[in-house]
């Protein structure tokens, strides 16, 4: 819009055009400069200008101008710049109106802008880049951006300069728009070589004062053209390598240098050797020409080697060099042994100096390095003997024993005397074969072992074990049970051995109370021949098993009367009642017995020793017990399941036998107790109860009184009955075991806690020891018993010995030599079979002796080509000799092997010579081989091509090359020890002949002669030496205005003759007007022209654009294209207020101006005819009043409360196809009028408050509205006067004035005052003010607040009432009814009555409405006179609130009968309910504490009464007292033995199966026999009375 001169010429309404005025200023002058003075020049007063507030209306355009209204000048608001306003039209103006009112007068200025030379002509690009080959040819155009200079006449761009000027110069091509094409030409060949990079200025020039220029660097870069060919630094290179050097080994590096650049320049290096193993030896780096050692060096077969290596670039030129690698010598081969003959196996008995193996050693090196010394192994039986240069003999040097060692391994190791000294070794597998010399070995003198009684015919009982020292068939050992009787019984019916393993099975079920050991021997016997045997004697323990139970010997048990004891009344603690007498038949821990009481009819009475079967009173007998006493006595032994008798022993509790008589009557009924016991148990138990507690004290003093009495006897010397502690045995009894066993074991897992720790079963360890030791014990590590053999012999031979194949080679003779040598000579490639020499008449030989000899060839590594017919004496090929393989290059070629006879050894020298035959045609390495030559290498330049390979030799080898065709290129000088070169001999030109086919062919000498061909395909590389050429000069194009971005305008094509890089062509811009910049672009690949900017048809009609086209080399071609741009109707109408109102008052009168609009479209003809019109037409109208004017009316009454505002929308469109419209709206705003009073949401109000509130509580609130706005809509609120039961309103409620909220001014209460009226004023803040009122009613609302009142009965605190109730009131009787009332309403007043408590629960209910109590049954003589009631009385009140009332009735038919009852009713005492619960808790926990403290103290006292018993010393005829669980060592019991295990262990299970436990005299560990648990440790507490009268034996026993 800031290029659109504005030419605009109208007024409104009435108004007429004034005047017109134009001024011319120059641009850029400053803010505030003069331009003229518009109300001189108009002919206008200031006042005018003041009055109809003149001002300027310039569209859309920059205010360049403002109008100073005071002084009626015209000045400079913004700097005005020509080129931006103006661009490159001609003249240049600024265009405005002057717009005044009252009344509206428009008049027209016109303000030409002048142009100063203030633009340097510029350049779009400060560089330009151009890529040139050095072969384009002189003439070469490029074109070049052309400069800008945004002046215009004689200030524009004048002219151009180029400098400097030495390779190129500048042309100019006049355009039809006046401007310039720019041309920089060719004019002296480039060289790359002397200057890559050239550097130019191109300058442009105006014509302006003063003079201005602008330039543009011009790089050019010298493309490379493949004009030298690559130059070794030497001809000829040296290098020497060890013949030890690894693979990767650089061995030198050869530099080659080429002038050219880039891909031109780079080189690559290859091997062309092609005759010998030079390639697989050695490569080169092809980029950086290390020469790396890649095969493995032999200098005893190649000592030198000669490298031919060559430069290629990438153009094909070549050079070439000779390497001579010298191979340096080191000892690196180890000797080379060889096994000529040997034997695998020597028997044991092999006299001395027996030969075992013949070897060979051979070391490849020479000299000090190939001398060989052998040696074997130290401290065998064996010597290395060499018989001859190179040859030795291995034998035995003593007597072998196979036993001693089974198998020699003898190493042979060979070392030469080269610097280091290298050696290698071969071992030599020798077996011994075996004698049978060794009887079989009883692994023990004797063998014992045991079997559990009744046991399975065949169970395996254990394994004897022989082994014998020989092998195989001779170690086999077989077991036989040797004839004998086991009490005149053969032994085979006991036992039986296992022939192959040696185990021992039981015939029969053992039977220990039958047999309990026997012997027997077993002989083991070997395979060998003749066979050898020993025997051993084995002893067999049966072992008990707990089979049989316990046989009860006294008290006999028959089965038709009873035995009863008799026990006198008298009778002591401790009399001997009888003696339950019971032996088993099994031995061991099996026999031994224990003793329990099962039943009892008294078990307070009797006790068993559990060791003898002694049965004692444990208390006096008193007269209260019965007569007849049953005791069932069980008999158990020890073993593992144990097993056990029953016995049932009958005491008569009597001092006479009649007594006996008549009680036992009856026994042998065995008559049931009478059913009436529990009654008197119960009885019993109540007496006993309640006499409990009397007796305790005195209990508790008897027991004290007694165990200190036991004390003082101890020491006294009054004869005393012994007594036995339960469980334990009477050593001095006459029982009938003969032994006493007694085990104390006690044990734990607790190591903190006690003294013993529980080991793990002691099967495969013994532990020993001595009684009196005090060392750690010794584990005696079991050995390995013989029924741990396996149950077959040892298989000696393993697997893979049995693989090997041994092979004995007969023995060598000490001495040998060699006897003669013969040559052969013969062709290669003959057939096999076909006959090399007639080598027994040769040699001088009878043919027998090749056959007594064993004669054969010995060709160490090598194939074996030759084989001797030992029938006929001849050598024959074996397989076909191929000379080139086997020799290579090297003449002569020989084939050398040794005959090898034996007894005697014998060696013959043989040398075959292989000759040559003309069998290999001429080769080339590769069969193809490519060239990329460009085609402006010069004439004379040289390509090395790869040698022809021809692995014959002499005459029939490699003679001549030849090259077809040859017009372009030829052969040199040909020099077969060289490679071959080529020649370029005539220029060459990629458009005519981009390839080339020749024929190098290669052919030797022989006869018939053989050649071989090798095709050579050379590429011609194009060289850029032609330009761009576009197919036409101007391209025409024609597009819309309204085209999208990215429309494809035009497409420009440009070809090129070159080929590849050179010849492809990219398009870019060179030059365009102003108006087309950032408009079009070119695509650089494919040419189209694109639309990347926005048309204008009326800022341009057509545009210019100057193409190029670029190729690779730097050439360009250019063209130009002109578009057409086609006018459409793309311009809306464009809509300005000029001036508006935005606020007008609802009160205003019809056809009130609010708007002036103008409307200009920039289209033309029918596109710019223009059609307003406006969205609401019911309260506005829009009038055209002159050409694209408009004015905006009212058109009725407005109502701000109806609309407060109008948003109109102003469309206009213009005529044009299709038609394109615009729109704006326009925002009026409705002034407010104070025209309406608040009105309240309601017509009255009515709410409610909760009683006891607090003061100041929000009510709720009341709310008007205003239909007007702002302050007239601003409502406030006020209480009328009024009173509400004489009191002012104003002391119940307040009102806020802003927002209506009403508040409590005091605290209501409900039961005062229920609900009250008042009125509330609204008053908007108009003037004058509007109001109106409303009724608020406000409602008390009630809470429960006051508790239930009882009316009836009436409480006083002086009499109680008590109603009456006959003693005939039948079910439902009303007794009374009580009468409570709530003063407050709603459910708070809801009552319902309840009966709390009452005497009797079951006579009375209260009905829970109505309060009335009534009986719930009939009413008897036994209810008690006296009755309370407790009634409680609640409401229904959130929370409830309650009452409660006493209600006395009298249960009696008259009043004095009542009067008897409650003479104390007046104390109103309450009973105590809680004291019976109270009372039986108590009680109960009172007899709980009592009960457990009494047992506790008891057990106590009896534990130290028993501990105090222990030990003690006296000087009284006593029987000694015995520990619990402990036997009398000194006693003369039955039993001949006191069995007592000493058992010491460790935590350590490698060596012990049981710790050693710390000393018990600080600690007592006791366990009840019956126990399983744990055993606690108690930690024995001093005592007065505990003073030991002997020292302490302390001894744990376990088992």
């Amino acid at each position: 819009m800031r290029r659109q001169v504005l030419l605009f010429v109208s007024i409104l309404s009435l108004s007429s055009v004034l005047g017109q005025v134009s001024y011319s200023v120059p641009e850029e002058m400053p803010k505030g400069s003069v331009v003229g003075n518009i109300a001189q020049d108009l002919g206008l007063e200031v006042k005018r200008l003041k009055v109809g507030k003149a001002r300027i209306y310039s569209g859309d355009s920059t205010e360049y101008i403002d109008l100073n209204s005071e002084t009626g000048v015209l000045f400079i608001k913004e700097k005005i710049d020509r080129e931006a306003l103006c661009s490159d039209q001609i003249p240049c103006a600024v265009h405005f109106q002057i717009v005044l009112e009252n009344p509206m007068e428009f008049y027209s200025v016109t303000v030409e802008v002048t142009d100063i030379n203030d633009n340097v002509p510029t350049f779009e690009k400060k560089e330009i880049k151009f890529i040139i080959s050095e072969s384009a040819v002189v003439g070469a155009k490029f074109d070049l951006e052309r400069a800008v200079d945004l002046d215009v006449g004689i200030n524009t761009l004048q002219t151009y300069t180029l400098e400097p000027s030495d390779n190129f110069l500048l042309k100019l091509h006049d355009q039809a728009d006046g401007t310039k094409n720019v041309e920089m030409v060719l004019k002296k060949t480039l060289d790359r070589e002397k200057n890559e990079l050239i550097s130019l200025v191109l300058t442009a020039v105006d014509g302006g004062e003063p003079q201005m220029s602008g330039t543009m660097q011009i790089h050019i870069t010298v493309l490379d053209v493949n004009d030298n060919a690559p130059v070794f630094t030497q001809p000829v290179y040296k290098g020497t390598v060890d013949e030890n050097a690894s693979k990767g080994t650089i061995v030198t590096t050869v530099r080659a240098s080429d002038a050219d650049d880039g891909l031109n320049g780079k080189i690559t290096y290859s091997i062309t050797n092609t005759l010998d193993d030079v390639r697989h030896m050695f490569e080169v780096n092809e980029n950086n020409g290390e020469i790396k050692l890649i095969g493995s060096l032999d200098y005893e077969k190649k000592k030198h080697f000669l490298i031919n290596v060559r430069a290629r670039d990438n153009g094909g030129l070549t050079d070439s060099c000779k390497v001579i690698v010298e191979v340096v010598d080191i000892n690196d081969n180890e000797p080379t042994i060889k096994i000529m003959s040997k034997s695998a196996i020597i028997s044991e008995s092999a006299a001395p100096s027996t030969v075992v193996t013949m070897i060979n050693v051979q070391d490849p090196d020479s000299g000090e390095n190939g001398r060989v010394q052998c040696f074997i192994n130290e401290n065998i039986p064996f010597v290395l003997k060499s018989t001859s240069n190179n040859f030795y003999s291995l034998v035995t040097d003593g007597d072998l024993d196979r036993e001693r060692a089974s198998e020699y391994n003898i190493s042979v190791s060979c070392s030469d005397e080269g610097v280091p000294s290298l050696s290698s070794s071969v071992t030599l597998t020798l077996h011994i074969s075996d004698v049978n010399d060794n009887a079989p070995v009883f692994e023990r003198s004797s063998y014992e072992a045991s079997i559990v009684e009744n046991n399975t015919p065949g169970l395996s009982i254990f394994t004897v074990k022989a082994r014998d020292a020989d092998w195989n068939q001779n170690a086999r050992v077989s077991y036989i049970l040797e004839d004998s009787s086991v009490n005149g019984v053969p032994v085979s019916s006991y036992v039986s051995v296992s022939a192959d393993s040696g185990v021992i099975h039981a015939v029969r079920s053992f039977d220990y109370e039958q047999i309990k050991d026997f012997h027997f021997r077993v002989k083991a016997q070997d395979g060998g021949s003749p066979p050898l045997s020993s025997n051993v004697t084995v002893k067999v323990l049966i072992q008990d098993q707990n089979d049989n139970p316990p046989q009860v010997l006294y008290p006999v048990q028959t089965g038709g009367s009873l035995v009863a004891e008799m026990v006198p009344r008298s009778a002591d603690v401790g009399y001997l009642v009888t003696k339950v007498v019971a032996v088993d038949v099994d031995s061991g821990q099996n026999a031994w017995l224990s003793y329990k009481l099962q039943k009892a009819t008294d078990r307070a009475l009797f006790e068993v020793g559990s060791q003898n079967g002694e049965i004692r009173t444990i208390r006096q007998v008193t007269d209260k017990d019965a007569v007849k006493q049953r005791l069932s006595v069980i008999v158990e032994d020890n073993g593992q399941p144990s097993r056990s008798a029953t016995v049932v022993v009958n005491v008569a509790v009597a001092d006479s036998f009649p007594e006996v008589l008549s009680e036992f009557t009856d026994l042998s009924q065995d008559k049931e107790y009478n059913d009436n016991l529990t009654f008197y148990l119960v009885l019993a138990l109540a007496v006993v109860s309640f006499l409990f507690i009397t007796c305790l004290v005195v209990i508790i003093s008897v027991k004290i009184y007694r165990w200190r009495q036991s004390r003082i006897l101890y020491h006294s010397s009054l004869p005393v009955i012994p007594y036995y502690p339960p469980r334990y045995s009477d050593t001095l009894g006459t029982g009938t075991l003969q032994h006493v066993y007694n085990y104390e074991v006690c044990r734990t897992t607790d190591s903190r806690k006690s003294d013993c720790k529980l080991g793990r079963a002691g099967s495969q360890n013994v532990l020993i020891m001595e009684p009196g030791s005090t060392g750690t014990m010794q584990r005696m590590q079991t050995e390995k018993s013989i029924l741990d053999e396996p149950d077959s012999p040892l298989e000696v031979v393993s697997d893979k010995m049995a693989r090997q194949v041994l092979l004995f080679i007969s023995t060598v003779c000490l001495c040998c030599s060699v006897h003669g040598q013969v040559s052969y000579s013969i062709s290669e490639e003959m057939e096999s079979g076909s006959v090399v020499g007639h080598l027994a008449q040769d040699l001088g030989l009878d043919v027998k002796r090749l056959k007594s000899g064993k004669a054969r060839v010995f060709t160490r590594d090598r194939a074996e080509y030759i084989e001797l017919n030992r029938d006929r004496g001849v050598l024959l090929i074996k397989e076909r000799i191929d000379r080139e393989a086997l020799c290579g290059q090297t003449t002569p070629c020989a084939l050398h092997c040794q005959i090898i006879l034996e007894n005697p050894m014998e060696f013959y020298s043989i040398n075959i010579e292989i000759k040559d035959i003309n069998d290999n045609p001429p080769t080339f390495d590769t069969r193809e081989v490519y060239f990329n030559i460009s085609e402006s290498t010069l004439t004379g330049t040289t390509f090395i091509l790869d040698r022809a390979v021809d692995l014959d030799v002499g005459q029939n080898g490699l003679k001549t090359y030849v090259l077809s065709p040859a017009n372009v290129f030829a052969l040199k000088t040909i020099d077969l020890s060289k490679n071959v070169e080529m020649v370029l001999h005539a220029p060459l030109d990629r458009e005519k002949n981009d390839k080339l086919s020749l024929v190098l062919t290669a052919v030797d000498g022989g006869a018939p002669q053989m050649s071989g061909t090798m095709q050579i395909h050379i590429t011609v590389l194009d060289a850029n030496d032609n330009a761009p050429v576009f197919t036409q000069p101007v391209y025409k194009a024609s597009i819309k205005e309204n085209a999208p971005v990215g429309t494809v305008v035009v497409t420009v094509t440009a070809s090129d003759a070159d080929h590849g890089s050179n010849s492809r062509v990219t398009y870019s811009v060179s030059g365009k007007l102003d108006h087309a910049r950032g408009m079009f672009e070119v695509n650089r690949n494919t040419g189209d022209v694109t639309l990347v900017g926005k048309l204008d048809y009326e800022k341009s009609g057509n545009i210019e654009i100057d193409i190029r086209a670029s190729d690779g080399g730097g050439l360009t071609g250019s063209c130009k294209v002109i578009v057409d741009v086609l006018d459409t109707n793309d311009n809306k109408p464009d809509i300005h207020i000029l001036s508006k109102s935005n606020v007008i008052s609802e009160d205003a009168k019809s056809n009130t101006v609010v708007t002036i609009i103008n409307v200009e479209d920039a289209d033309s003809g029918e596109n710019g005819k223009l059609h307003c019109s406006i969205s609401d037409s019911e309260y506005f109208t829009l009038k055209s009043t002159s050409n694209n004017f408009y004015t905006l009316l009212t058109d009725g009454d407005l109502d701000r409360e109806r609309a407060s505002e109008y948003n109109i929308s102003v469309s206009c469109s213009d005529e044009g196809v299709p038609s394109l419209s615009s729109s704006v709206t326009l925002t009026l705003h409705i002034s407010d009028v104070n025209d309406n009073a608040p009105v309240f949401e309601r017509s009255s109000y009515e709410a409610s408050i909760v009683e006891n509130n607090t003061p100041g509580l929000s009510i709720f609130t009341v709310k008007a509205r205003d239909a007007d706005w702002n302050q007239n809509a601003r409502v406030s609120y006020i209480l009328e006067d009024s009173s509400v039961n004489g009191v002012p309103v104003s002391s119940y409620v307040s009102v806020s004035a802003d927002s209506g909220v009403i508040h409590a001014v005091r605290s209501f209460d409900y039961e005062q005052i229920k609900d009250f009226h008042f009125r509330v004023k609204a008053q908007d803040g108009g003037s004058p003010p509007l109001s109106s009122n409303v009724t608020v009613k406000v409602l008390i609302q009630d809470q429960n607040d006051n508790p239930p009142q009882v009316l009836y009965p009436v409480q006083t605190g002086g009499s109680l009432v008590a109603e009456m109730v006959p003693r005939s009131a039948d079910v439902g009787y009303l007794v009374t009814k009580v009468v409570a009332v709530d003063v407050d309403s709603g459910q708070n007043a809801w009552l319902s009555y309840k009966l709390q408590k009452a005497t009797d629960r079951a006579l009375f209910e209260v009905g829970s409405q109505n309060g009335e109590i009534r009986t719930i049954r009939q009413v008897t003589d036994k209810d008690a006179v006296k009755q309370r009631l407790s009634v409680i009385v609640e409401d229904n009140g959130q929370p409830s609130r309650s009452a409660t009332v006493v209600v006395n009735v009298a249960v009696a038919d008259s009043f004095p009968e009542v009067l008897s009852e409650f003479t104390d009713l007046s104390q109103d005492k309450e009973y105590n309910d809680n004291l019976t619960f109270y009372l039986v808790l108590a009680l109960a926990v009172v007899s709980f504490l009592f009960i457990t403290c009494l047992v506790v103290i008891i057990s106590v006292k009896i534990y130290r009464w028993r501990q105090s018993r222990i030990l003690y010393h006296s000087s009284l005829p006593v029987i000694p007292y015995y520990p619990p669980r402990y036997s009398d060592t000194l006693g003369t019991g039955t039993l001949q033995h006191v069995y007592n295990y000493e058992v010491c262990r460790t935590t350590d299970s490698r060596k012990s199966d049981c710790k050693l436990g710390r000393a018990g005299s600080q600690n007592v560990l006791i366990m009840e026999p019956g126990s399983t648990g744990t055993m606690q440790r108690m930690q024995t507490e001093k005592s007065i009375l505990d003073e030991p009268d002997s020292p302490l034996e302390v001894s744990f026993t376990c088992f």
